[in-house]
């Protein structure tokens, strides 16, 4: 069992920006607006903003608000995919035999919006951006919570957008894009646990990961599951 302690943690998709609406749309499931404000990182100077794309602007938007403003911390990245929209852009362009662009290939790799994140706040603390095939709420807080053994506080921060229709038959997705950021601490916060055992319930599939951990964070329950493929499940308690 892996125990660990969250100082802070926000959300972020347009829309729901609030503990209270994220609260709301656990409870009723409703459609997003799809004319709700999106992000505007004021502030971040106007060069270094137009580098963020989508999912890089909601991890900003999740972050700041739990971070002081000179605060240096180290950072886990996690993404089941990436910038994948960028990515597939990169990918018709070769397919098309044209030039790819430098900017979009820098932002396209996996480490590009953590880097960028640390560029934004001048902080130099090292930073780890992952990926999983599945389960990657899990990993990412494994990550994070084994880095406290050198660190006080690490900074976790996890989002996912929706796959091109391309890609849709072979993979699940959630329904929007997303980003959650905590701050896993030794000393300050809540006490939570994270251990694997044998399934009690059928695979959920991606798509509730982000129900199960919101559920979660929000006190609504004090036990998020999440089941693998190999007949076990990762397991966070309160």
């Amino acid at each position: 069992m892996l125990s660990f302690k969250i100082r802070g943690w926000n959300a972020y998709t347009p829309g729901l920006e609030s503990a209270e609406s994220w609260g709301n749309w656990l409870q009723k499931k409703y459609i997003l607006p799809t004319d709700a404000p999106k992000p505007g990182l004021k502030n971040i100077p106007l060069m270094l903003r137009r580098r963020f794309t989508t999912i890089g602007k909601y991890s900003v938007e999740a972050a700041m608000p739990i971070l002081a403003e000179n605060e240096h911390i180290p950072l886990v990245f996690a993404s089941r995919h990436g910038d994948v929209e960028l990515t597939l852009s990169l990918l018709q362009s070769i397919a098309n035999n044209e030039p790819l662009s430098p900017t979009s290939f820098s932002l396209a790799v996996h480490n590009a919006i953590s880097g960028l994140f640390s560029i934004a706040r001048k902080d130099r603390s090292e930073a780890t951006a992952i990926s999983a095939t599945e389960n990657l709420i899990p990993f990412a807080l494994i990550e994070a919570a084994t880095q406290l053994q050198d660190n006080k506080q690490v900074l976790c921060i996890i989002c996912e957008s929706p796959l091109p229709d391309l890609y849709k038959p072979f993979a699940s997705s959630p329904p929007f894009p997303y980003a959650i950021a905590m701050v896993l601490s030794r000393e300050e916060g809540d006490t939570f646990h994270l251990k694997s055992a044998p399934s009690t319930v059928s695979e959920q599939g991606q798509n509730n990961e982000l129900e199960e951990l919101m559920a979660l964070l929000l006190s609504h329950r004090n036990c998020a599951r999440f089941p693998t493929t190999q007949d076990v499940e990762w397991i966070i308690q309160r």
